[in-house]
């Protein structure tokens, strides 16, 4: 996943590798399901990519197979969550969020029913197979539909809380995530709350604003741009919707410069939403969306692609040192 170089600043910032949040997320979900037989998992033949085959023999009960029918999955869950029941329904975000959108609009967060979706395989998971199943526009579509809180963890801290916090929501939540193996990036005091972010690192020349599997990447730069005595604070923004305004607010008034990223198309995601938050606040500091641009996305592995689109250490570390 790193370069050379990023693997030695990943040692000297003192960062465990972890597993996937994907792997956190089935375990955190089936002790949940395991203390309250309410909780119930509804899945599109998404069984094995969402990890969830261990729940699925512990508690047959509780999980409901639709097949590769996404619209009928948000209609199941969204009734199983009418009718009282903790309902999750897991599904690759690439198709859950656009040939069910209809469904998610209507039947979820219109409905105002207390379901949670949970975009699996998200981004440029599954690189190799193409733009088919990238996933770079769930944010932009979500964000756009009122009434649903929207969390993309970036570590197995992260995805746990989150994963806590949804199943006692009240309210639609949709949760994203992707493939790899992650780092742990949180201390053991760190305090999870939905649209708060987290600070990861203090500065006041650059401010990296980023969730999910590109946190670490910004972490590491901020490692790189020290070491050229740059001071870079690095904020994981994991709630997209509500915005946490404060902490962005707080980056644009008191760093030299603001870079989002995100592993999502540059139009629609994170970096617009904080974008719009600068401009009408009137803070008037260098900003860039560092995220996938309006082309035709290139294909392979995740950290190939990363690369290709400067979501790396070194990537982030040149598009810093350009602001200032």
């Amino acid at each position: 996943m790193f370069t050379p170089a990023a693997k030695a600043m990943a040692e000297k910032l003192g960062l465990k590798k972890g597993r996937a949040n994907l792997e956190e997320f089935a375990d955190t979900l089936q002790a949940l399901a395991t203390a309250d037989r309410n909780l119930v998992a509804v899945t599109s033949d998404s069984r094995g990519s969402g990890k969830l085959a261990p729940y699925g023999k512990a508690l047959p009960q509780q999980i409901v197979e639709v097949g590769i029918a996404e619209q009928n999955l948000v209609g199941i869950t969204a009734g199983l969550a009418a009718c009282g029941k903790r309902a999750f329904g897991v599904s690759p975000s690439c198709f859950l969020t656009a040939r069910s959108l209809e469904q998610i609009k209507n039947d979820i967060c219109y409905s105002n029913v207390p379901a949670v979706l949970v975009g699996i395989s998200s981004g440029v998971s599954y690189g190799a197979l193409g733009s088919t199943h990238h996933s770079l526009h769930d944010l932009a579509a979500l964000r756009a539909i009122h009434n649903v809180t929207i969390v993309v963890p970036a570590d197995n801290f992260e995805t746990r809380e989150a994963i806590r916090f949804a199943a006692s929501a009240t309210r639609p939540v949709f949760v994203r995530f992707g493939k790899a193996a992650m780092h742990h990036l949180h201390s053991a005091d760190s305090k999870f709350e939905a649209g708060k972010a987290l600070v990861l690192r203090e500065g006041r020349d650059v401010a990296f604003i980023a969730n999910g599997e590109t946190v670490v990447h910004a972490l590491l730069a901020a490692g790189a741009l020290a070491e050229q005595g740059i001071s870079a604070r690095v904020l994981s923004l994991h709630t997209v919707k509500p915005l946490d305004t404060a902490a962005v607010l707080a980056a644009g008034r008191e760093c030299r410069a603001v870079i989002t990223v995100e592993e999502h198309s540059v139009h629609g995601g994170v970096g617009e939403a904080v974008a719009a938050t600068l401009l009408q606040a009137r803070a008037g500091v260098p900003f860039k969306i560092v995220g996938f641009p309006d082309e035709d996305t290139v294909t392979g592995a995740q950290a190939d692609i990363f690369r290709h689109y400067g979501i790396s250490m070194e990537g982030l570390a040149a598009t810093a040192r350009s602001l200032l």
